[in-house]
């Protein structure tokens, strides 16, 4: 791996971790996000002139904090109104030493409480997710834009508006407790949902899929679990997660182009993830006699599990879900994959009644969704012409590249 390609790799996994270590230190989710910025600034002018440390994680943690020190200094010098800010700077500049030490220590509660202060009720419901997952998951705004079916300048102006709204208010960052926490929960769930979206499928670049966000997902999912275990929809989300998990194995081939669900080889797929799925939505359904929409997600998951081959899924079962799903959470993305199930289970004109209904929905109309769906199902019904040019649409539409290459195939395999 080249010098360039390893720096990316560890901003990848180590941004969210360093982030949400920095933004306890100085309290302020903008200032922690520029100091992210320096120190990885410094591995890009370093690290090809001296190698890669032993350590990357260390060595950007500690450059992370040495400037986030030096801004707190600055600030007491300049404005003594923001003295609160530089608490316990020796206590800070003793630990320095056992920075490596403390990579393990605490990082899943720094990045669980940086989740929570997002999510705080002071900000709008879109403004808490733009943020999370800029902070988080490092997504930048043109893949936030995609998952919220938005323009990248809304977005932008959300992320903006909201470390401005958390530094005004002097909102502390710790995790909050008993019903705070617990009203709370449903914007959380949501930032780790869209999370573990991106790694499942990247919204753009030459990757198919991102295991690193898919796993920090679950990760986080398992942490909020383990801190609320009576929650059915914390259940329910952490199984949606570990069945979609389950099958990274068989989603791609040896050269990192995808492999679709019928597609894929199922003796590929992880049956111990899959164990744990079905047990956490046993659980989760224990808990409650009404399902919700991550429960329900769920639910559709362990219908394509328990199917050893394609041919055994039961499509019935999903529509139904699925129609539940678009009950309980309307949105236009539900909407599409219930063009699917309702495709699979009772014929692809079914399908494409559904589908064509979204043909004038304004928030799907610069996703590549629908057009692929609609593909799918106008080839099916033997109208080759209409399904390639759909295809080629929804190719020009995605920022994905393994997908653009996958629908320009299908759209050239069509006689």
């Amino acid at each position: 791996m080249t010098t360039a390609a390893t720096i990316e790799a560890v901003w990848r996994i180590e941004q969210p971790k360093l982030a949400a270590r920095l933004t306890r230190m100085l309290r302020d989710v903008g200032l922690a996000e520029e100091v992210v910025q320096d120190a990885f600034v410094q591995a890009l002018e370093r690290w090809p002139r001296d190698g890669i440390p032993n350590n990357p994680a260390a060595w950007l943690t500690r450059v992370g904090t040495n400037r986030a020190l030096d801004r707190l200094r600055r600030t007491v010098l300049i404005d003594g109104k923001h003295r609160q800010l530089a608490v316990d700077l020796t206590e800070l500049e003793r630990a320095m030493p056992d920075v490596e030490a403390a990579l393990n220590e605490d990082i899943d509660d720094d990045l669980l409480r940086l989740i929570f202060t997002s999510c705080h009720p002071a900000l709008p419901a879109e403004q808490r997710a733009a943020l999370a997952l800029r902070m988080l998951g490092g997504l930048s705004t043109a893949e936030i834009a995609r998952a919220f079916l938005v323009p990248e300048a809304t977005v932008a102006q959300r992320i903006v508006r909201a470390k401005r709204t958390l530094r005004d208010a002097g909102i502390t960052f710790e995790p909050p407790r008993g019903q705070e926490r617990r009203e709370r929960l449903g914007a959380v769930l949501e930032v780790i949902y869209l999370i573990f979206n991106e790694g499942y499928v990247a919204s753009c670049g030459p990757y198919w899929l991102r295991a690193d966000l898919s796993n920090e997902a679950l990760r986080l999912g398992r942490l909020l679990v383990a801190l609320m275990p009576e929650q059915p929809e914390a259940i329910g989300l952490l199984s949606l997660m570990e069945l979609g998990a389950s099958r990274f194995g068989a989603r791609s081939d040896g050269a990192g182009n995808p492999i679709l669900l019928l597609d894929q080889d199922r003796g590929r797929w992880d049956w111990s993830l899959i164990r744990r799925g079905l047990e956490g939505l046993k659980r989760a359904m224990a808990l409650t006699p009404t399902p919700g929409p991550y429960q329900l997600q769920a639910m559709i998951a362990a219908c394509h599990a328990r199917a050893v081959i394609a041919a055994d899924t039961d499509w019935i079962a999903i529509a139904a879900y699925y129609q539940a799903l678009a009950l309980a959470a309307p949105s236009p993305i539900v909407e599409v994959n219930r063009a699917v199930a309702a495709g699979m289970a009772f014929g692809p004109a079914q399908g494409l009644a559904i589908a064509d209904a979204l043909r004038d929905e304004p928030r799907l109309k610069d996703t590549h969704l629908l057009p692929t769906v609609r593909g799918d199902l106008l080839a099916k019904l033997g109208r080759m012409e209409e399904a390639r040019a759909e295809f080629r649409r929804a190719a020009a539409l995605t920022g994905n590249e393994r997908e653009r290459e996958l629908l320009l195939a299908r759209a050239g395999a069509i006689g």
